[in-house]
């Protein structure tokens, strides 16, 4: 069977795990809205989505495998009638692809019923299961989200915001929440701040979600970021916010700015696209090449190759065209089926490289793999020499916090000096920005970021390696 993979992820990326969209506003369509906002957030998933709606009396889910206009078709949202909804779009990173994995999780319990869905990766998984199973606790998916739907459920003796500032204490590592019940909705960010989450108004109503983007798409207007550590209940009263955690030292993750994150979002504080623009600024002053192009891998090198053409004064050209219709695609079981689909993916322009010394800036590289094939495309349509830069450092260690990284013995960085990466993609010049240049673009704001990836300084103890696996019911 054909390894799907949404969107046509390159090898050479990082993978995120997931969006997150909730609202509450009376007198509005409010699954169509939601819909909308998932549509906005479907660059962070694309292997299922999910919207769960409250009208003050009970929770309906409807959920399913593929991308959001492949989920809801015909009447489905017509369906969903209430004032609250939460809406999810996933990618697996803790827990297989499968439909008992998709979200949002709604359950019932004693005080009624539930939703929750999830952006992030817990790193003590393995513990609390385990503690869990032992008094009592049955798990029908292999997420680390039913860990938490399971301790709520068990902390909420007297409110819902008791019960996760109980969970703050007990869990470990990456969550940005929202959570439905009957009347409400709840938002939450642990207390590092991993994954992004923020708020805005939309009339009488709030909407939270993992991106401005979303508020955007949706009418809304952005108010906030929510605060590491914080817990946000939306209902008719307005906003509350509880400090549910006190906040630790801040580890927002830099790969969101790198490449995750719509370059239309702005989070906590940083705009996305002026971020990755002054990452290829300093990749110029980094790495100034005799070139006589600038061109980007598109689209997440556009915005960092405009940046390096600005500060060299070399013009930017459109050397490799995307074909934005390509949908969903396969990784393909043979090599030459895999070299296709990176051509199909990715198409050089002659007449643009063609005797050209060429300057291509990608976000990151990975295994490498993708990197020597395109470096190939373009010496096959006639570019004389061909530098990559890439606005970010080599990526070293694997992530535990929500992103779906290759084992650290495939990480390419990990493995090889510069100058045999350089040659293993035969490239005439590669260079990563320095951590310390990538840091100083956020320095005017004072930042503050998990770079675990680069560096391998983990904000949060990561699991021993019997436990980092994925747990799976399989």
């Amino acid at each position: 069977m054909l390894n799907e993979v949404s969107s046509f992820v390159l090898p050479d990326k990082p993978v995120e795990e997931c969006g997150v969209f909730g609202i509450y506003t009376p007198g509005l369509e409010v699954a169509k809205v939601t819909y909308y906002g998932l549509y906005a957030l479907q660059h962070r998933g694309q292997e299922s989505a999910g919207i769960a709606v409250a009208d003050g009396r009970q929770v309906q889910l409807h959920k399913g495998m593929g991308l959001v206009s492949e989920v809801f078709t015909g009447n489905s949202l017509d369906q969903l009638t209430g004032h609250a909804a939460i809406g999810h779009v996933r990618y697996s990173t803790t827990g297989s692809s499968q439909p008992l994995n998709a979200q949002p999780l709604v359950f019932r319990y004693a005080k009624g019923m539930m939703g929750l869905a999830h952006n992030g990766n817990l790193t003590n998984i393995t513990e609390l299961r385990a503690q869990l199973c032992a008094t009592g606790s049955v798990f029908q998916s292999s997420t680390d989200s039913e860990v938490l739907v399971n301790l709520i459920a068990r902390y909420n003796a007297n409110s819902l915001e008791e019960a996760l500032m109980k969970c703050m204490i007990d869990v470990k590592g990456a969550y940005s929440l929202v959570i439905i019940s009957e009347d409400c909705v709840y938002a939450a960010r642990d207390p590092h701040g991993f994954r992004p989450l923020c708020l805005g108004q939309l009339g009488e109503g709030y909407v939270v979600a993992s991106e401005s983007c979303a508020l955007t798409t949706v009418g809304a207007t952005f108010v906030r970021d929510v605060a590491p550590g914080e817990i946000l209940r939306l209902d008719r009263k307005g906003v509350t916010s509880t400090q549910g955690f006190q906040a630790q030292n801040p580890a927002h993750c830099i790969f969101e700015y790198i490449y995750f994150a719509r370059p239309d979002s702005t989070m906590d504080s940083f705009n996305v696209n002026r971020v990755r623009r002054e990452m290829g600024r300093q990749l110029a002053r980094e790495y100034p090449v005799e070139a006589d192009i600038v061109i980007p891998v598109p689209d997440s090198g556009t915005a960092a190759a405009r940046g390096y053409a600005e500060e060299s004064g070399l013009p930017f050209e459109e050397g490799l065209m995307k074909n934005r219709y390509i949908g969903r695609t396969f990784i393909q079981p043979t090599q030459q089926l895999r070299e296709i689909a990176v051509r199909l993916k990715l198409n050089p322009v002659r007449e643009v490289l063609e005797g050209k010394r060429v300057v291509m800036v990608d976000d990151s590289i990975v295994r490498g793999t993708t990197s020597q094939k395109i470096v190939a495309m373009l010496r096959a349509a006639g570019a004389k020499e061909v530098h990559l830069c890439v606005s970010s450092p080599p990526v070293m260690r694997s992530c535990y916090y929500g992103i779906d990284t290759s084992d650290e013995k495939e990480l390419i960085a990990a493995k090889q000096p510069l100058e045999e990466i350089c040659k293993a993609i035969n490239a005439d010049g590669l260079h990563y920005l320095s951590l310390e240049g990538l840091l100083e673009i956020f320095s005017s704001k004072g930042g503050h970021f998990c770079t675990a990836c680069f560096d391998g300084r983990y904000p949060v103890e990561i699991p021993k390696p019997r436990e980092a696996g994925k747990f799976s019911l399989e």
